[in-house]
């Protein structure tokens, strides 16, 4: 399936004879996890190298941003969702879209199913948690749409506050926060989320991103780089244990807990959003729909997020021709 892709996408390769791999870097949105083991796989068994790249993994955390490192030239690509990356090329940012890879929102909000907050509205004046920087469009945009008007709580990358009674809702995604509660010791019954694909605001995420002076000083290496990682997404997959082992050994690289159910889950649930189910109808590993590009930038829009709709031909570059 991949080579077809690649194929039909013109993601060729870079030239094999070349002498010395390009440098090249990535930066992540988050610090080493299951989210992301398909560019550590990539990286791990070689693809990259194979390709003509020489790349570097850059983790990200709270306080990265993703578009600065690629403005300043410390990146030259990037993973960010959809909503962000449409928003930054707004800006005048000259983002382009090299490949999508998860196609479902798995943003949700949390709230303690003892709580008097029985639905989004009710976080009107509530303390809700929420990550800075690029994370949060989707909940302004809900929160704008709904009329609502919380108290924003800065949130950090653990869930302290909300288990401490500290905010009344906080931020989550369904492959690591979520999970991170049930191990805690909360059962499913004593949660009550709110997925926001579920709200109307079904927002791809994860995409990987470069600037359009990279892709123009270099075709090669943007389509070696997007060939490379979506091959290690598809090894990933293939060999679930495998791909833990590498992400486990990136996170004591890191000095970070780890933990394999926790990583087995992560793993799991990015297969979910990323393939997702034969009923759920969404686009090959990689691809961007035009549908989906439209629905996020008009609901930006519509909610005064966006002033300025980028065009669809000029922010996805993973079809070209």
């Amino acid at each position: 399936m991949l080579l077809g892709l690649l194929t039909l996408c013109g993601l060729a390769v870079r030239p094999a004879m070349a002498a010395e791999p390009v440098r090249a870097a990535l930066v992540l949105q988050w610090q080493p996890q299951a989210q992301f083991a398909g560019y550590y796989v990539a990286q791990a068994k070689g693809f990259y190298r194979e390709a003509g790249v020489d790349l570097s993994i850059i983790p990200g955390g709270p306080d990265v941003v993703a578009s600065r490192l690629l403005t300043s030239g410390q990146a030259q690509f990037a993973t960010m969702f959809l909503a962000t990356g449409i928003e930054r090329r707004a800006e005048g940012l000259p983002l382009v879209n090299l490949a999508q890879l998860v196609q479902r929102s798995a943003l949700m909000l949390f709230v303690h199913a003892g709580s008097n907050i029985r639905e989004p509205k009710d976080l009107d004046g509530k303390r809700v948690g929420l990550w800075d920087n690029e994370f949060q469009l989707q909940p302004r945009a809900l929160f704008q749409r709904l009329g609502v008007h919380p108290v924003i709580v800065p949130q950090s990358n653990t869930l302290s506050l909300f288990l401490r009674g500290g905010v009344d809702a906080a931020s989550g995604m369904w492959y690591n926060e979520y999970h991170t509660l049930l191990a805690s010791g909360l059962d499913p019954e004593e949660l009550r989320v709110f997925f926001y694909r579920d709200m109307d605001l079904n927002f791809p995420e994860d995409g990987l991103y470069a600037l359009e002076k990279t892709l123009a000083a270099d075709p090669a290496l943007c389509r070696a780089v997007a060939q490379a990682s979506l091959r290690g997404w598809e090894y990933a997959f293939a060999h679930p244990e495998e791909a833990l082992d590498v992400v486990q050994t990136r996170q004591r690289e890191a000095h970070l807990p780890t933990n394999r159910a926790h990583q087995r889950f992560m793993l799991a649930r990015m297969r979910d959003v990323i393939l997702g189910q034969a009923a759920d109808h969404v686009p090959p590993l990689g691809v961007l729909s035009r549908a989906d590009f439209d629905r996020v930038a008009e609901t930006l829009t519509r909610q005064g997020l966006l002033h300025a709709r980028p065009s669809f031909a000029d922010f996805y570059k993973g079809a070209q021709k």
